[in-house]
């Protein structure tokens, strides 16, 4: 059949569902409409009672978090669009299982739920009780299990089993993060803090600096770090505040520490917490890892990364090839 008679057929079985829809909400018994038609996608429809259903967990925790009515209002409107894309997604990997005849059967579902039970350590009544919490029973969850069985099978066929990644690739992403794999410097470091009250006056302020920097010049003298802080620092725990890279401090605390090695201290630095002295009490130089450690990782990584790039292109494709219509 010409494919130009097929797409007339096609709309107007859409139009025929659309009109049905129509008629049955208008001679409803109740004036009340307790449900419409807010997407066709193909030959498919989504109602407001798919939407709401979906929508309402998001909607009632906005509802307790006491925005602004307008604030809400724009949340409320977001999350809407956000569920619509959500649904209009999963109608058309839906079709597309159909088309592809991919299937789930009782065996693979079954064993699905024993690795689930697996994981968190639940009998089958545990894991029911579980699912009656999230006002769910077993029969409703094996359905939301088969539907991301058939997804995952979906997404296989079409974009993971044309997935390659060569050596050059992970050699490539190897070199780029040398960083990551080539070893780095850690620091463990302590301090001694006296802290500075919000809204303090300079006067305050000074003498608290004042004072910070009497403890410097006893630690330049020879006191050991650690007496000094028992003595001194505000600080409600230890004074050793754990090991870390350097990209993992502030950039204050970045430049306060180059160039200084284990045993040493910085100077008085004034940060938000109140006038501190960091201490240095030892530096760990921890191992890099070859190509040959970190292959696996990053072709899991690489992996990743392309199967969610290509996801998007392939479904952006399905849309441009589909036929969406909204309803407002």
């Amino acid at each position: 059949m010409d494919k130009s008679i097929m797409e007339i057929i096609k709309r107007l079985a859409i139009c025929f569902i659309l009109i049905l829809c129509f008629i049955a909400v208008n001679t409803a018994d109740s004036a009340e409409v307790v449900d419409r038609i807010v997407a066709v996608v193909n030959d498919d429809i989504i109602t407001l009672s798919e939407l709401n259903q979906l929508a309402k967990p998001y909607a009632d925790k906005i509802k307790t978090l006491g925005y602004p009515i307008e604030k809400e209002r724009e949340m409320l409107f977001k999350v809407r669009d956000d569920m619509l894309n959500q649904l209009i997604d999963q109608k058309l990997t839906d079709q597309e299982i159909k088309r592809f005849k991919i299937s789930v059967n009782e065996k693979e579902l079954d064993a699905a739920v024993e690795r689930v039970k697996e994981i968190n350590y639940y009998t089958d009544e545990e894991l029911r009780q579980e699912l009656a919490g999230q006002g769910l029973n077993m029969e409703e969850y094996r359905k939301s299990i088969k539907e991301q069985i058939l997804r995952a099978k979906l997404v296989n066929r079409e974009i993971k089993s044309k997935i390659v990644i060569t050596r050059q690739d992970v050699k490539s992403y190897y070199e780029a993060h040398s960083d990551k794999y080539c070893g780095e410097k850690k620091y463990r470091l302590q301090n001694i803090i006296m802290k500075t009250p919000p809204f303090v006056d300079e006067i305050k302020r000074f003498s608290i600096k004042k004072r910070m920097e009497a403890v410097l010049a006893k630690l330049k003298a020879g006191q050991p770090f650690e007496e000094m802080a028992k003595s001194y620092s505000e600080s409600s725990g230890s004074c050793d505040l754990g090991l870390f890279a350097i990209n993992e401090l502030s950039p204050q605390l970045q430049e306060a520490i180059k160039g200084l090695g284990a045993g040493e201290f910085t100077s008085v630095l004034d940060t938000d917490y109140g006038y501190q002295i960091f201490y240095i009490s030892e530096v760990v130089d921890s191992p890099g890892k070859s190509l040959e450690e970190v292959t696996v990782e990053i072709e899991e990584k690489l992996f990743r990364e392309i199967v969610d790039k290509k996801f998007m292109s392939w479904l952006d494709d399905l849309h441009k090839k589909s036929h969406i219509k909204i309803i407002k």
